[in-house]
C-alpha cells in the first residue's frame, strides 16, 4: 500500500498542503473551524500518520517538552509534573522527564539529552544550574528554559515560583497562635539545600515567625530528609527525648505525614500532644489522620505558566517586555493536625 502524504490529505479535504501543516501543528496561522474538520476527517479516512522526525528537522523543534526534577517518587514532584503533563497535552506537546537525584551530573546528562533531541523547551527544577548546564543552555542558542518551583536569588533565569517563605511564616505564626512555646522546624537535609532552595526559604519563614514572636530558633531546626520514611525516623527518636517539642512545622508534607505516623508509634496524640503543619498541600495531606494543616500552592496555575514560558517566542527577543518572573501566592489550610477542629479551611 503506498504511504499515505501530506498532499493526499489536502487533495480529500480540498485544501492546501499549507492548511493542513497549520492544522497538525496548532499554528502557526488560525484555520475555520469547518475547515479543520474537513481536515481532520481526511486524515481519519486516509490514516494520515505526520512523521514528526521530518517536521522536528524542518522547524529545528519537536513537540516535546523536556522536565527535569529532582525526583519524582516525591509525591510533591509528582504532582507538579502531572500538571505540567496534562497542560503540555492540550497545547499539543508531549512531555519527557528525567530525575537529577539532587546531583549535578544527573541534571547536565539530562539538559543535553533534552536540548539535543531539540526539544520545544526545558522545565528544570533544580538546586541551580550549575555552570557547565548554563554552558549547554548557551550552545543551544535558541533553547528555551524555564526555572520551575524555584529561581537562585543571583539569577535572571525565567521562572515560576511561590511564596515560600511567606506561607512558611503563615503556617508557624499559626501553631505559636495555639499557645505552643516554640516550634521546631524540620528542614531537609543538611547537605542538600542551597541558598534560593525552597526549602531554604521554607526554613526562613519559620525563623522570621519564631523571632517575630521573640522565640530562639537555637536548636530547634532538625535535620530530617525530604521524604516520610526518613523524617519518620528523625521523628521517632526525637519525639521520645525528654524535652520533645509540642508543636512541629515541616518542610514538607511528605516530611509531616512521617511525624503523624511516628507519634502515633510513641503513643502521642495529634494534636492533644503534638501539632504538626507541612506545607505543599498534596491529596494525601487531607486524608492523613489527623488531616494535615499544610500550605498549599496553585500548582495547575504554576504547571499553566511554566508552559506559557517555555513556549513564548517573545523570551528570546532580546529587551523583551514578557515578565521573567511569575510568583503566586501560597495559602494556608487549616485542618486538625494542628489542633483546630471542624473542616478544612483556607487562609489567604
Amino acid at each position: 500500500m503506498p504511504k499515505v502524504t501530506r498532499d493526499d490529505v489536502a487533495r480529500l479535504a480540498g485544501t492546501s498542503t499549507a492548511v493542513v501543516s497549520y492544522v497538525i501543528n496548532n499554528g502557526p496561522r488560525p484555520v475555520a473551524p469547518a475547515t479543520r474538520e474537513r481536515v481532520l476527517a481526511a486524515i481519519a479516512e486516509l490514516g494520515y500518520r505526520p512523521n514528526s522526525v521530518a517536521q522536528a528537522m524542518a522547524s529545528r523543534r519537536t513537540n516535546l517538552i523536556g522536565m527535569v526534577v529532582p525526583d519524582a517518587r516525591q509525591p510533591f514532584f509528582a504532582e507538579l509534573s502531572h500538571a505540567v503533563e496534562r497542560v503540555a497535552s492540550e497545547r499539543g506537546k508531549i512531555v519527557l522527564l528525567g530525575n537529577s537525584d539532587y546531583t549535578g551530573d544527573r541534571e547536565i546528562h539530562y539538559v543535553r539529552a533534552f536540548l539535543g533531541m531539540r526539544v520545544a523547551g526545558l522545565i528544570l527544577i533544580s538546586q541551580g544550574p550549575s555552570e557547565q548546564a548554563t554552558a549547554e543552555f548557551a550552545a543551544y542558542d535558541d533553547s528555551r528554559v524555564v526555572m520551575l518551583h524555584r529561581r537562585p536569588s543571583s539569577s535572571d533565569d525565567v521562572a515560576v515560583v511561590t511564596d515560600d517563605v511567606g506561607g512558611a511564616e503563615k503556617a508557624v505564626l499559626h501553631l505559636l497562635g495555639h499557645g505552643h512555646p516554640y516550634v521546631a522546624c524540620f528542614g531537609g537535609p543538611v547537605t542538600a539545600p542551597a541558598p534560593g532552595d525552597p526549602v531554604i526559604d521554607h526554613i526562613e519563614g519559620w525563623r522570621r515567625a519564631m523571632i517575630g514572636a521573640g522565640l530562639a530558633t537555637e536548636g530547634r531546626l532538625v535535620d530530617a530528609p525530604f521524604d516520610r520514611y526518613g523524617a519518620y525516623q528523625v521523628a521517632v527518636e526525637l519525639l521520645r527525648s525528654p524535652d520533645r517539642p509540642t508543636a512541629i512545622f515541616c518542610s514538607t508534607d511528605d516530611q509531616a505525614i512521617g511525624v503523624l505516623r511516628a507519634a502515633r508509634e510513641v503513643g502521642l496524640d495529634v494534636p492533644r500532644d503534638l501539632a504538626v503543619a507541612g506545607f505543599d498541600d498534596l491529596p494525601e495531606a487531607a486524608f492523613s489522620d489527623p488531616p494535615l494543616t499544610t500550605v498549599a500552592s496553585d500548582r495547575d496555575a504554576m504547571a499553566r505558566a511554566a508552559v506559557d514560558l517555555v513556549l513564548d517566542d517573545s523570551l528570546m527577543v532580546p529587551g523583551s517586555d514578557t515578565p521573567r518572573l511569575r510568583r503566586f501566592p501560597s495559602r494556608l489550610v487549616v485542618r486538625r493536625s494542628c489542633g483546630c477542629g471542624g473542616p478544612a479551611e483556607t487562609r489567604p
